[in-house]
């Protein structure tokens, strides 16, 4: 039962997390995303994988670069986002749970516009995440999913679902205030 419920937790008993924190967005995790912001400008997938999100991007009619530190087959690879200096009017992302503050902190120098980060919803936890992230009151909008999201692993078909509740985490840096909390 105690191994049942560890699994059910997202705890890979076996200790078999997906290499690199690989873990692609769900389609319809994007396209909800989509369907509730509106971007002005070219955006940039900085963690792009094997291209799941930055296609439904495109597929709404944005102007996408898509880019990862590991070659997956898709967009260019060897690009270390982290040490990056390109500025972009967006960035729509998956970051690397455990690399998610970081990649917060150094798209909020990048962009010109948003920032949208998809994330665990416990994302919002953490003294270092207030004082350093949410303190800046950039953050404009969060949309939780009713919903759990479940990852497929590659030809994987489908899920008895996950537990852990995700969201959108979106950021403006033109905005000063507080967030606004919505349900997807």
């Amino acid at each position: 039962m105690k191994i049942e419920a560890q699994r059910m937790a997202g705890v890979d008993v076996q200790n078999r997390r997906e290499k690199d924190d690989f873990y692609p967005t769900p389609i319809f995790a994007t396209q909800s995303l989509l369907d509730r912001e509106k971007f002005i400008g070219n955006i940039w997938e900085c963690a792009c994988g094997t291209g799941k999100m930055s296609e439904v991007i495109k597929e709404n009619g944005y102007e996408v670069m898509s880019s990862d530190l590991i070659d997956r087959g898709y967009g260019e690879s060897n690009i270390d986002f982290l040490k990056s200096e390109k500025k972009v009017d967006n960035i729509i992302t998956n970051p690397p749970f455990k690399l998610s503050q970081d990649f917060v902190l150094h798209s909020l120098k990048l962009v010109k516009n948003k920032l949208a980060v998809f994330n665990k919803l416990n994302f919002l936890e953490g003294i270092r995440r207030k004082e350093k992230i949410f303190n800046q009151n950039k953050l404009k909008n969060v949309y939780v999913f009713s919903r759990r999201v479940s990852f497929l692993k590659e030809g994987q078909t489908k899920s008895a679902g996950g537990i852990i509740a995700f969201a959108w985490f979106v950021f403006d840096v033109n905005y000063n205030g507080k967030p606004t909390i919505d349900w997807i």
